[in-house]
């Protein structure tokens, strides 16, 4: 059992002297640990006595109170001051501040080196680290033995009996729990902890005892996973050695690691699926099969396209929803991050999409219409951007560029790209970006070729060749119109980087 403040004092040899605190003798000292920094308490990581030449202690009452204060709510035991060093006069608020807390305050005599109190606090606490290394070894046992569907509750349940407290690992950011099978924070403790938790840097301080409303309260990071915060309550006195709390932490860091290489394997093969899917590569009843594998009921899903991020922003929209409890089928093209989801779920979706996405909500679909729920989101996500609304949904938003429906665009842009888009794709040419190009450079010749990197004749033996294709008359101001609307309702409609599902149909 680890030493008290009244044993320590009671050794001869060190001459320790109570100045104030006498209420606090029996607390436990875990460590001894010098400091002359600023701010004496963010080196606390519970239950050692802190000890310094002085340069730590303000000389006003109310820093010195406050020093005090935050010593405790960090969970020191004892505050050590060297005599006859650098330590300003302690005054009256600060020792009737120590007595109340309770903090016990020691005068270490001159010239007694720190380095005799902290081989007592050792000496004593070596049946401390012969227990602590059996609760360690334990520790790790559980992530070894909690091989189940279960995993994460089975090994946070363990963790917590061991450590006799409640746990909780949940998001940095929104408080959620990080892992879907995870215990939600109380809303009392949510509360208490949210001035706390919203004022930390993610670089600040990685372990912090809290005096809250709820109790005594730690905060620490989980060492592989930065978005992720451990929130440990006691259940009982002594709180749970800081050594085994890391350990504890690092055990959790290994299984959201072993979980994550999981998730993206699965993301992994599910992109494979939905790819070939999209592409009319599966038969109804292998459809229906592999939608059922994923978690995603054949019956009844929505598809869901997400527009406007950058590429790398996607990565993190499908773990949002898988740890807010959705299986999700996801899918990455170009500028866009396919999803087939059960129900429709608005409100997850906003939380996990970032706010400058337009999300777009197709109907509900069975696996028979899959491709077309595909563009029925791809039209909401673009309803979504022209409205300058967050969330579009196919079956409530109001008309795009005039039109009401798929049906109405694939029928627009087959009439007036449909040649071009066949053209591309049997002569390997480039029709459709130089008309996009020309629309976007003015109609200027030499621009489209330096933007294209090609020959200004070429650009204009294209154009032409646009409008023989199209039966148009380039030359007219209403067909460029046309022309530009057909391509806006392209664009909307097939994702960069896939090729166009008009060319041929």
């Amino acid at each position: 059992m680890a030493i008290t403040v009244s044993e320590l004092l009671a050794e001869p040899q060190l001459g320790l002297r109570l100045l104030a605190g006498k209420a606090g003798l029996q607390h436990r000292i875990t460590w001894a640990h010098t400091s002359d920094l600023p701010r004496l308490w963010e080196w606390v990581t519970g239950g050692e006595v802190m000890m310094t030449n002085g340069l730590s202690i303000p000389a006003d009452a109310p820093g010195q109170v406050e020093l005090a204060e935050a010593l405790v709510a960090a969970g020191a035991s004892a505050l050590a001051i060297g005599e006859k060093m650098h330590a300003p006069e302690l005054t009256p608020e600060f020792l009737e501040a120590c007595d109340r807390l309770p903090l016990p305050v020691l005068n270490v005599p001159y010239p007694l080196p720190f380095i005799a109190i902290a081989k007592s606090v050792a000496e004593s606490s070596l049946l401390e680290e012969s227990r602590r290394l059996r609760q360690t070894a334990r520790i790790y046992d559980l992530l070894r033995l909690a091989g189940s569907p279960s995993q994460w509750q089975t090994l946070a349940e363990g963790l917590a009996r061991e450590l006799d407290a409640q746990l909780f690992v949940v998001d940095r950011a929104c408080h959620h729990p990080w892992h879907p099978d995870g215990t939600p924070l109380p809303s009392r403790l949510a509360d208490a902890l949210r001035p706390f938790i919203s004022s930390a840097p993610a670089a600040g301080k990685k372990f912090q005892w809290h005096n809250t409303a709820a109790g005594h309260v730690l905060m620490m990071d989980i060492p592989t996973h930065e978005d992720a915060l451990l929130v440990v309550v006691p259940a009982s006195a002594p709180h749970p050695d800081a050594v085994v709390l890391l350990h504890a932490a690092s055990v959790l860091g290994l299984e959201l690691s072993r979980t994550m290489l999981a998730l993206e394997d699965q993301r992994r093969l599910g992109a494979e699926f939905l790819a070939q899917a999209l592409e009319g590569r599966y038969g109804a009843a292998e459809l229906e099969r592999q939608l059922k594998r994923f978690g995603v009921s054949p019956d009844r899903f929505v598809a869901v396209s997400v527009r406007g991020l950058e590429p790398g922003q996607f990565a993190g929209i499908p773990i949002e929803l898988w740890r807010h409890g959705l299986p999700v089928i996801n899918l990455q093209q170009g500028d866009t991050l396919h999803l087939l989801l059960p129900g429709s779920p608005d409100e997850t979706l906003l939380h996990a999409v970032p706010h400058d996405a337009w999300i777009g909500i197709s109907r509900p679909a069975d696996a028979a219409g899959l491709q077309h729920a595909r563009q029925e989101s791809l039209w909401a996500a673009a309803t979504a951007a022209r409205n300058d609304s967050r969330l579009a949904r196919y079956s409530e938003g109001p008309s795009w560029l005039g039109l009401t429906g798929v049906e109405e665009g694939r029928d627009l842009v087959q009439r007036l790209l449909g040649p071009l888009l066949e053209h591309d794709r049997d002569k390997h040419s480039e029709l459709v970006r130089t008309l996009r190009t020309y629309l976007e450079q003015q109609r200027s010749w030499q621009k489209t070729a330096d933007a294209l990197f090609t020959h200004r004749q070429t650009v204009i033996y294209r154009i032409r060749r646009i409008g023989e294709l199209t039966c148009l008359d380039m030359t007219e101001t209403a067909t460029l119109a046309q022309l530009w609307f057909a391509l806006q309702l392209h664009d909307a409609m097939v994702p960069q980087t896939q090729p166009s599902l008009f060319a041929g149909t």
